[in-house]
């Protein structure tokens, strides 16, 4: 396992501080203070600024600022956008994307710093308080976790390293099984609830922070994860070229094989049902409310990874995705295919994505969309918008439009890394598999998040399939750029047929996939480092 030695604890790194300023978080770097781990940790504030690195992993251009999301985002069947964006990752090529490597070096890196939380601050005895003390090893266990989700997901089983360089220094160390990593994922998010306090606790920290539900959140996606991916049966989705509903076969995810699928998703449920039983969050009453710049943090934000204008943490999340943007428009929208799959009367197309709205360059030339709809767009308060079907046809969502500064490259778009609302999804999709078809509580769960978007309840008596096959297209609508399609397609073993029914897609964009696109490469840094590691991924 490569890990940068900077990232020892021998050298203190940057440090990301958690501050008030006008209603926002104060993001900033400290500079480095060569110390050792003896002479460093000693109280709370120091407990404190080793958990603030490990949040500032997520700032890099191994993760967030560009990498982790590329590399999912782009590469699903509902995404869209500029050849010269999607021509590497976004074309089932990510070796040809200069941030490939992210994702394993990001976590990695997560986990390196966890590690050193873990083993440091748990010798502190004076100068902090109990409760903040188990809050920051909670925050630890769940990095952990967090960063072991993400790479089983995106390169199948993957060293478990469980200590730092410091006290575990060899560099070579085999892949543990696709089992064995989720195994570890679990153990790690439950240690994170048993440490971690509820949101409503003064000590449980800042907006940005993970707490125990957030925890709770993410070991339900984990159970869930697992349950789906060893279930059997049909998944129909709908796409190919004529946005067609098509049934496909549902392939078992590699090492999920004699999984009791049953088992796995009644914990889901089970975890699921425990945060909305908490109360400690609600669903925005409007949506739109959920994507400015007052909506963030609440309500049903468990858990956005944060930003602040005018500081080093930014990100480029606006700038590619909406209509206004340095490049004159984004870089990337969603398909007319996925468009078409809202009710007409659906809020979070009505008012999710942008129908008006003026490029970015001297003349500010006026564009609508869609095209087919120009009686609704196409004259607005007297002013009369473009549109020519074969090039601009782009559904910009407005998911990340509200910053402070639309006119720089990098601004302060904050991500959702979990909402409220996937709890209720989570309880639809696990009541119907475990029930073997819909119960009224898989409906009801079902129709609450189709209710607030204004949109027809599902349809009576569907079958399992068909229901399961429905909340993943819910899914899909609810939480499109949001970096969750993807992992959905791979966890049902539909991937390959569903992008290669596509073809070439909108603004003929390549969706044709092969089997060594169901994970990526591993970093050849590291199988030339790494003994214990002989072999790529199949087809890497």
């Amino acid at each position: 396992m490569k890990i940068n030695k900077s990232i020892s604890w021998k050298v203190i790194l940057p440090v990301l501080l958690f501050s008030t300023f006008s209603c926002q978080k104060v993001l900033e770097e400290k500079p480095l203070s060569f110390l050792s781990p003896e002479n460093f940790y000693k109280n709370e504030a120091d407990a404190k600024a080793a958990i603030n690195a490990v949040y500032s992993t997520l700032y890099t251009y191994d993760l967030y600022l560009q990498p982790m999301w590329n590399l999912t985002m782009l590469d699903d069947d509902h995404v869209s956008g500029a050849d010269w964006f999607l021509g590497t990752s976004g074309a089932g090529n990510p070796q040809g994307y200069w941030g490939v490597d992210g994702p394993w070096v990001g976590c990695y890196s997560v986990i390196s710093r966890a590690n050193t939380v873990l083993e440091n601050v748990a010798t502190i005895n004076t100068n902090i308080d109990a409760t903040i003390k188990n809050r920051i090893l909670g925050e630890a266990y769940f990095f952990r976790g967090w960063a072991y989700f993400q790479l089983v997901q995106l390169y199948g089983g993957v060293p478990i390293r469980l200590k730092s360089l410091s006290l575990d220094p060899k560099a070579s160390m085999a892949r543990s099984s696709v089992a064995d990593v989720y195994k570890q994922v679990i153990a790690d998010f439950k240690s994170a609830e048993a440490n971690l306090l509820p949101t409503s606790d003064t000590k449980s920290g800042e907006p940005g922070r993970v707490t125990r539900s957030v925890a709770k959140g993410f070991l339900a996606k984990t159970y869930l994860t697992i349950a789906s991916g060893a279930a059997t049966g049909n998944v129909s989705v709908r796409g190919g070229k004529d946005n067609g509903m098509y049934t496909y076969p549902k392939t078992v995810v590699a090492g999920l094989e004699n999984i009791s699928s049953k088992d796995y998703y009644i914990l889901a449920r089970d975890k699921a049902l425990e945060v909305i039983a908490s109360n400690e969050y609600s669903m925005f009453a409007n949506w739109t409310d959920m994507w400015s710049k007052a909506g963030r943090n609440k309500t049903e934000h468990m858990w956005e990874l944060q930003a602040l204008g005018g500081s080093s943490f930014v990100n480029e999340l606006h700038n590619y995705m909406s209509s206004f943007s340095t490049f004159g428009r984004g870089a990337m929208w969603f398909t007319n295919n996925h468009y078409n799959d809202y009710d007409t009367t659906d809020i979070r197309v009505l008012k999710g994505v942008v129908h008006n709205y003026e490029m970015n360059n001297a003349a500010r030339t006026k564009y609508f969309y869609p095209s087919w709809q120009s009686y609704n767009y196409k004259f607005i308060n007297g002013a009369t918008y473009a549109n020519t079907p074969a090039t601009d046809d782009r559904a910009y969502t407005i998911k990340y439009s509200d910053v402070a500064d639309p006119t720089v490259s990098r601004s302060d778009a904050h991500f959702p890394m979990i909402r409220y609302t996937e709890m209720f999804l989570i309880v639809a999709e696990a009541d119907n598999e475990i029930n073997n078809g819909p119960t009224l509580q898989a409906y009801t769960n079902l129709n609450t998040i189709r209710t607030r978007a204004k949109t027809q309840t599902a349809p009576a008596n569907l079958t399992r399939d068909e229901f399961r096959s429905f909340v993943l297209a819910e899914r899909a609508r609810e939480f499109v750029f949001e970096g969750i399609r993807r992992y959905d397609l791979m966890r049902w073993g539909v991937y390959l047929q569903v992008m290669n029914k596509i073809g070439i897609g909108q603004n003929n964009i390549t969706k044709v996939r092969n089997t060594r696109n169901l994970l990526l490469p591993i970093p050849q840094s590291e199988i030339n480092s790494n003994t214990l590691i002989p072999a790529n991924n199949p087809g890497w």
